[in-house]
């Protein structure tokens, strides 16, 4: 039985949309007896410059509930944090809701994929889990130093 979304003929006409905003609060996470579960909110805000004054003009604010399962939990729980403008893809989907306070509609993103927004910052990468080998660190393997000139093939040295 096939399990990966993207291969189950019945999901493919879901929507799946990539978000770009800043995250509420913390990552909330918890291990189940489905795995690794991580949810958090991100909020995104448009902008636009306003025509005769020449200032910015910040529109509503959309808040989205993201969830992200096993590995894609772990990381995003180690790695994010409120405030942290971030990166979102996955499927999305509404739902309708209603108390004694009013209804709505919360709008749910099942992840993806997870990312800092690099337009805003830099960050570093760390490999978790199994993946391609490494070329190994230089300074660990007595290898020669970035410092030293490199000659060109076919070059006299």
């Amino acid at each position: 039985m096939r399990t990966d979304p993207f291969l189950d003929g019945d999901r493919m006409n879901e929507t799946h949309v990539t978000l770009q905003g800043n995250l509420g609060g913390d990552v909330r996470f918890h291990d189940t007896a489905k795995g690794a579960v991580a949810s958090f909110r991100v909020g995104t805000t448009p902008r636009w410059p306003d025509r005769t004054t020449g200032a910015w003009v910040d529109g509503d604010t959309t808040w989205y509930t993201v969830t992200a399962w096993r590995a894609l939990a772990r990381n995003c729980a180690a790695s994010l944090h409120k405030g942290d403008p971030v990166v979102v893809h996955g499927r999305l989907t509404g739902r309708e809701w209603s108390n004694a306070q009013g209804s709505g509609t919360t709008l749910e993103v099942d992840a993806t994929f997870v990312g800092h927004d690099l337009n805003r910052g830099t960050g570093t990468f760390a490999r978790t889990g199994p993946g391609p080998a490494l070329a190994p660190d230089p300074a660990a393997a007595g290898a020669a130093s970035a410092e030293e000139e490199v000659v060109p093939q076919g070059a006299a040295a």
